[in-house]
């Protein structure tokens, strides 16, 4: 399939041409076409499958096509649970809409509101926001939701992890009950299904890489190792990859702090990116790793929702996640867009039943490494 067979505008396909797509993803090829029909959709993908292009080339179509209620207003709102999500969406909907007149704005919480509420004059038709940065400024009557046509929850399951439900509920009282809503989550577990009914209207659910998937392209190993030899154990595989870059995972932010003054003790360059952290040290944690100043970025899970790095060789498991779907999210980030990747896990004694679950659920080989 090509991406001419949605009927789209030339204004989007050369977009999407210079971008450098030319098949569409699974998820893209299902959601495209039920979003451009105008249905309200569930759309179950991994990141980094595509997702943001699902929505963003039909939800460009529709403002191309459909005259707005009125000249100048919010049209769209795409929520997202972190500030790095919401800038990844905004630059998807720049790239690809850069041969229309449509604008977008990210809000975010911690930056100040100044320069956010200054650009809102600017009137753009697109907004991706975090939940919280958003209701103070429409409570401030900074911003006006009742022209809303499109409504995107993106990483929903995320934002509900982070407590966002109140803040998820508290919008909809600001936007237009008549609108089309894309809800769009790595998993369905029974609390998001029971919440479904508040947000979409006759949805139709496509699916695309089941969670429980893990890519050929990616080698997978564990380490059964003693709590008090991670530290001696990581610098030794880091020496052993010859400098490569890693995307550590730890469970706790004191926990990526820690180990991140640990390395640079050891000579090795890392920063930590998670909620605690400033949006400026967020940036430049993102751009030094991107630019390759730094070898080792430690993060929490949900700090690491919409950091998108190519070509990315190793991903290490410092920490098991409490979850097989956040271990498939995790390690996902490597092995992408045809290259191959390592994961590598820690895991302790005591974690032994979680890795059991892991690896049960994996459906491929994982081998284990003496230490």
């Amino acid at each position: 399939m090509h991406f001419q067979q949605f009927s789209l505008l030339p204004s989007l396909q050369q977009a999407i041409s210079e971008a450098g797509f030319t098949t569409p993803s699974p998820i893209q090829e299902k959601a495209i076409p039920q979003i451009l029909k105008g249905h309200d959709l569930i759309g179950c993908a991994q990141t980094g499958t595509g997702k943001t292009a699902a929505f963003v080339l039909p939800i460009l179509q529709h403002l191309a096509q459909q005259k707005p209620k009125l000249m100048g207003a919010v049209r769209v709102l795409v929520l997202t649970p972190t500030r790095e999500l919401a800038t990844q969406v905004e630059q998807t909907f720049q790239t690809l809409g850069k041969h229309t007149p449509f604008r977008s704005q990210v809000i975010f919480g911690g930056v100040s509101e100044v320069n956010q509420i200054r650009e809102l004059k600017q009137r753009p038709e697109i907004l991706v926001a975090t939940p919280g940065r958003l209701l103070d400024l429409v409570r401030q009557q900074k911003i006006n939701l009742q022209t809303i046509e499109v409504l995107v929850l993106d990483e929903a399951d995320r934002m509900l992890d982070m407590g966002f439900i109140h803040h998820m509920k508290a919008v909809l009282r600001f936007i237009p009950q008549q609108r089309q809503t894309l809800f769009f989550t790595a998993t369905l577990p029974e609390s998001i299904q029971k919440l479904l009914p508040l947000f979409l209207k006759q949805p139709v659910q496509v699916d695309a890489n089941p969670v429980s998937s893990i890519k050929a392209a990616i080698e997978q190993s564990v380490y059964v190792v003693d709590p008090l030899e991670k530290i001696t154990l990581l610098l030794q595989v880091l020496s052993k990859h010859n400098g490569n870059q890693c995307l550590l995972f730890t469970r706790t932010k004191h926990g990526a702090n820690k180990l991140v003054q640990k390395l640079e003790k050891q000579g090795v360059t890392a920063a930590a990116i998670h909620g605690n952290k400033s949006q400026l040290a967020r940036q430049k944690a993102l751009a030094d790793f991107k630019s390759h100043t730094i070898q080792v970025m430690v993060a929490t899970d949900i700090a690491a929702r919409g950091i998108d790095i190519k070509e990315l060789p190793l991903v290490i498991n410092f920490d098991l996640p409490n979850e097989v779907e956040t271990y498939v999210h995790r390690i996902g980030r490597t092995g992408r867009a045809g290259q191959t990747g390592q994961a590598i896990s820690f895991c302790t004694q005591n974690e032994q039943p979680l890795w059991r679950q892991i690896v049960k659920q994996n459906g491929r080989p994982i081998t284990e490494i003496v230490h």
